[in-house]
């Protein structure tokens, strides 16, 4: 048996790799940072070919450090919705990633909507009709780029989401599949059956050669070529990011519920082996899954600007150096002086659901320092959650009490005491914040026995710090009651 585990984390803005061992502490990890292209006004693209070369690399420097001989395993996880359409033959891509933040298709989407097909296409994939998701993509594609719908029928073009091409690159095209959890945000993948649904790939006209297979998270995919990874490894796990991360806070008993701050803001409650009819704009999902078990459910609402509000301070403002100074920065005021940023940047989702939105900042006086921006930006991803999260509330009938919580942003101090206040629930924060990349190391060695069952791991958790809500409930509802102000303005139009 090898030493490790190794995740691929293929992300939004980075791909990284991660290896753990047995008590879940990080051995070694590397990282690589990928271009955001964005060719038009909400359009969002990425470039497949720098992502692959990018994993390759941080695969290789962590096995470097590590050995390929003491992994035991590999698992991926992925930013989920991003899709990509390629050629079989070649491996190459025909277009760009389209990423799950592109609006390209909004406009195709409200014509779904006015043909009156959201409870149809709800009732199948536990999705609202959005741009967010894969399959108006995939449709874009083949009937955008030259040749592609041609290509695709004669069956030379795959599609998959960037789990299924990073298998497939790594494999060197022997694996081509993905899990559960990444056909579900397709908006082709029934999740009551579990199978790509007949009705919806023949609404969006996706010819079925295109489809890889689909298997629970925790399997056995296939095998890495050694020329990539330095020995034939193992693949046996494979989840869209969330699920992973609630997988990696162990979220898998019922009303267990858990955020990631990346950049975007997830908020994931495990429901049970019963799906949860939404009312309230959240979607229905599927959680990761182990071969031999029942498929459980999700209740999922997706903030699509979280962590980037901060990016766009840094890259677009000028207004901080780094994103950990933000902390300090928005403990130098007192308050934000009524200031208000709705990062509406590419629309609302979750529970807005409002393609057409865009950002705005209210409350502006002669008197807005930069330190209010910066408190506000941060307040602005604690608001959204709370969107969420009373949505959640209400439709699985429940008080969340704790909220688990993992992603780069919750390093943050101010930011999870402050979600803590407006949220008034518990906060709590594992030693290891790397949820995502522990969950699907979770997934691929609990398939190759590497740890016995969740039990094992179970011992390994750890907390490294819980928030506790110290806002009066005035300030709370004062507060609340300026952002749904801002809120309303950002959809006014």
């Amino acid at each position: 048996m090898g030493k490790y585990v190794m995740s691929i984390d293929q992300g939004t803005t980075s791909s990284r790799a991660i290896v753990f061992d047995k008590k879940g502490n990080i051995i070694a990890k590397a990282q690589k940072e990928f271009t955001q292209i964005y060719p038009h006004e909400g359009w969002v693209e990425h470039d497949p070919e720098e992502i692959i070369a990018g994993v390759k690399e941080v695969v290789a420097e962590v096995l470097g450090k590590v050995g390929a001989e003491n992994v035991e395993c590999i698992g991926v996880t992925n930013q989920r919705e991003t899709v990509v359409v390629w050629d079989k033959n070649t491996g190459k891509p025909v277009y760009n990633a389209i990423v799950w933040q592109c609006r390209r298709t909004a406009d195709y989407c409200d014509k779904l909507k006015e043909a009156g097909l959201e409870k149809l296409i709800y009732s199948k994939t536990g999705l609202q009709i959005d741009a967010y998701f894969s399959a108006t993509k995939i449709r874009w594609i083949l009937e955008n780029v030259d040749g592609a719908r041609e290509r695709a029928e004669k069956g030379d073009l795959l599609f998959g989401t960037m789990d299924t091409y990073v298998m497939w690159c790594l494999s060197g095209g022997r694996i081509f599949a993905t899990d559960y959890t990444n056909a579900s945000r397709t908006m082709l993948f029934n999740i009551h059956d579990m199978t790509w649904d007949e009705d919806l790939i023949k609404m969006f006209d996706v010819p079925v050669g295109m489809f890889p297979a689909v298997y629970p998270s925790g399997h056995a995919y296939g095998i890495t070529s050694a020329d990539i990874t330095g020995r034939e490894i193992p693949v046996c796990g494979d989840a869209g990011d969330q699920q992973a991360a609630l997988y990696g806070h162990l979220c898998t008993k019922k009303g267990s519920i858990k955020n990631t701050y990346g950049t975007g803001c997830f908020v994931l409650m495990n429901t049970g082996d019963e799906p949860i009819e939404s009312k309230r704009g959240l979607v229905t999902t599927v959680a990761a899954s182990r071969d031999g078990e029942n498929p459980q459910y999700v209740l999922e609402g997706s903030v699509f600007v979280g962590g980037a509000v901060i990016q766009w301070l840094r890259d677009e403002l000028k207004l901080i150096n780094s994103s950990p100074e933000t902390e300090e920065i928005a403990k130098s005021v007192p308050d934000t002086g009524g200031v208000y940023i709705v990062p509406a940047f590419v629309g609302l989702g979750a529970p807005h659901w409002d393609s057409k939105a865009r950002g705005l900042i209210t409350g502006i006086t002669r008197g807005t320092s930069r330190a209010h921006i910066v408190r506000a930006a941060l307040e602005a991803i604690a608001y959204q959650v709370v969107d969420v999260m009373h949505a959640m509330q209400s439709d699985a009938d429940c008080r969340i009490t704790a909220l688990g919580v993992d992603g780069g942003a919750c390093a943050n101090n101010f930011l999870m005491q402050f979600q803590s206040d407006i949220l008034n629930c518990k906060v709590v924060r594992p030693k290891i914040i790397e949820t995502t990349a522990l969950g699907v190391a979770y997934l691929a060695g609990l398939k190759t026995g590497y740890w016995n069952d969740e039990d094992e791991i179970r011992e390994n958790v750890g907390v490294e710090r819980v928030f506790e809500p110290k806002m009066s409930k005035k300030k709370r509802t004062d507060l609340l009651m300026g952002w749904a102000d801002s809120i309303a303005r950002a959809k006014f139009r």
